[in-house]
């Protein structure tokens, strides 16, 4: 339902005789239907996994907790422009939206938005996002956001996503940019611990969602989109979830000498909790057992939270840095 039609609705009903104003609740109805259908363009779900990176980036950077209005700032900013590069991929991805299950409630799908008005949404979030971040971190962190933005649509979204199965390996790279542009919002320039955090999301990204591709292998299929699960064995995408979990978990040690003891432990903790999930997948699907591939999915999320969280206490403490050994 639009807006007008929401307007219009109530004003026809307002004439009629309903002292018990259900009329109104109905047009109130309609109105966060259309908030909820313009919201859900943003995926809200997968920006709060961005977010959850972006606060321990801003931590690990000053060392100490950064001032709340930047850490606003930041992240609204940083929630505009991952809304613009969700809503823009909506309206790219309408058919292959249309034949998913899993994605054939979303907005486009369901004519809850039209296309022209979710294509302006995307646009405008962008514009915003520049604009604010410009206005109140800095100039690096507003290009930052806006190279996020091209690269998930152009690269990904127009590129990789319908001719690879390395789409998420490659494409994954949007995903890592809030750590980067976390640390720019408070340093005002990257370092080497922003790279080093990149990386980890990098190496995160394909066993979170090959796992996720294994669980949802016919939609993908019939949707045309050479996801891993689609075009090799599930041996073989079980073995590469094992290669790039070892190497994320590696790649996590690294943070080490920008950090302390605390950090550390946690990392290397989480690091063989997730290892040992990561094994058995791969143990239960060489064996031709049946699998639940979306447990190690989730267990994913709580892994990379576990980590940045440790990041973020870590620093916020002041703890003593570990140091290079040399």
């Amino acid at each position: 339902m639009s807006l007008v039609n929401a307007a219009h609705g109530r004003s026809e009903h307002t004439s009629a005789v309903h002292p018990t104003g259900e009329s109104e609740a109905g047009g109130r109805r309609g109105l966060r239907e259309v908030i909820g259908a313009y919201a859900a363009l943003a995926k809200p779900r997968v920006i709060e996994l961005l977010l959850v990176t972006t606060i321990p980036a801003m931590f690990l950077a000053g060392r100490e907790i950064p001032s709340p209005w930047l850490v606003l700032a930041t992240l609204v900013g940083g929630t505009m422009a991952a809304g613009s590069a969700n809503a823009l991929n909506c309206v790219i991805d309408a058919d292959i939206d249309k034949v998913m299950n899993r994605t054939r409630r979303r907005p486009l799908v369901r004519d809850s938005v039209p296309r022209r008005n979710a294509l302006i949404f995307g646009i405008a979030l962008g514009v915003a996002s520049f604009g604010l971040l410009y206005a109140t971190v800095n100039l690096l962190a507003a290009v930052l956001a806006v190279v996020t933005i091209l690269f998930y649509i152009f690269v990904y979204t127009l590129v990789l996503k319908r001719r690879t199965p390395q789409n998420v390996v490659w494409g994954g790279a949007a995903g890592c940019m809030p750590v980067v542009i976390g640390w720019a919002a408070v340093q005002g320039t990257v370092e080497w611990p922003a790279f080093v955090m990149f990386g980890v999301i990098f190496f995160w990204t394909p066993p979170h969602t090959w796992a996720l591709a294994m669980r949802y292998r016919e939609d993908y299929e019939r949707a045309g989109v050479p996801m891993l699960p689609v075009v090799a064995t599930p041996k073989h995408v079980a073995k590469q979830i094992l290669v790039y979990s070892w190497v994320m978990v590696a790649w996590t040690l690294l943070l080490i000498p920008a950090t302390s003891w605390l950090y550390t432990a946690f990392a290397v903790l989480a690091g063989a909790w997730f290892l040992f999930y990561a094994h058995r997948l791969y143990a239960g699907v060489a064996r031709g057992e049946k699998t639940k591939p979306m447990a190690l999915f989730h267990r994913s999320n709580t892994y990379l939270m576990i980590v940045f969280v440790a990041l973020a206490v870590d620093a916020a403490i002041g703890m003593p840095v570990l140091g290079l050994p040399f």
